[in-house]
């Protein structure tokens, strides 16, 4: 497994993957969570092999939250992230989420920008201690690649609008992009996010209600895009996230300006 640094607390390390079966690990927990948990469709090939998988996964890093007290097989991986900055997007011919959203604004911004994308965390690990870990290997590749702009797809659980209206609504009218900014879902899916007005919900209620990951891209002055995704095959609606990296706390920089940098690049899966 690739270090990041020393980002080990107690049972809990985060790594970068580097070898198949450890890239593998992470399809699998994917896999567990997307379909088995939240109802994904599974295509006959994702589902005879039990990983969620795609052509990104053999370009993009994946970072992996493992407990080590669970031993060296495939279960310790307990959490990951896949990320894709510009030298993965050339490999790939383009960024996931260029095929729900036009990313133009973003991939125009001049400093290196890094994509966010499936994750998820094992549901015995859902807790403060492995969000943190998790940030903290964001935060260390951050620094070692100098990104200056993270962006990704964060998603409401379920595709029924109305369900998710009140949180949606409060997005948009809270957390909307600058226009410089600004991703836009493509016309030909585009589902407004303005369904409510601000006075017909209650903001401190909506915010406590949704998920943790958007809560977290929230705390640190994350953006939201114009327009929200129904992702039919994941069973979500996917709402597009925006973070300039300077506003990320300056807990992590502190540490991670020191230790990060010092760790070699790896080479690429």
């Amino acid at each position: 497994m690739g270090s990041l640094g020393d980002l080990r607390a107690g049972d809990l390390d985060v790594v970068l993957a580097d070898t198949e079966d450890e890239v593998h690990a992470a399809q699998a927990l994917r896999f567990r969570i997307f379909y088995n948990e939240r109802g994904a469709h599974p295509s006959l090939e994702t589902a005879a092999c039990e990983r969620d998988f795609d052509a990104f996964d053999e370009i993009a890093d994946h970072l992996l939250v493992i407990d080590h007290s669970l031993g060296n097989g495939p279960e310790r991986v307990v959490g990951t992230y896949r990320l894709m900055r510009r030298e993965h997007a050339a490999r790939a011919g383009r960024f996931y989420t260029s095929a729900e959203y036009d990313i133009s604004a973003i991939v125009n911004q001049p400093c290196e920008v890094m994509e966010l994308g499936r994750s998820c965390v094992d549901v015995r690990y859902r807790n403060r201690h492995t969000m943190q870990q998790l940030w903290r290997g964001i935060a260390a590749y951050v620094f070692r690649h100098d990104v200056g702009l993270m962006f990704g797809c964060a998603s409401l659980h379920g595709n029924d609008v109305e369900e998710h209206a009140a949180a949606l609504s409060y997005l948009h009218h809270c957390h909307l992009a600058p226009e410089a900014l600004r991703p836009v879902v493509l016309p030909q899916f585009y589902q407004t996010m303005n369904l409510m007005p601000p006075e017909a919900y209650d903001a401190r209620r909506v915010l406590a209600g949704l998920p943790p990951l958007v809560k977290g891209y929230l705390r640190l002055n994350g953006y939201v895009g114009d327009g929200a995704y129904i992702d039919q095959q994941f069973n979500t609606t996917d709402v597009c996230v925006i973070v300039k990296t300077d506003f990320i706390a300056e807990k992590y920089f502190r540490h991670y300006d020191r230790t990060a940098r010092s760790v070699p690049t790896l080479a690429p899966l």
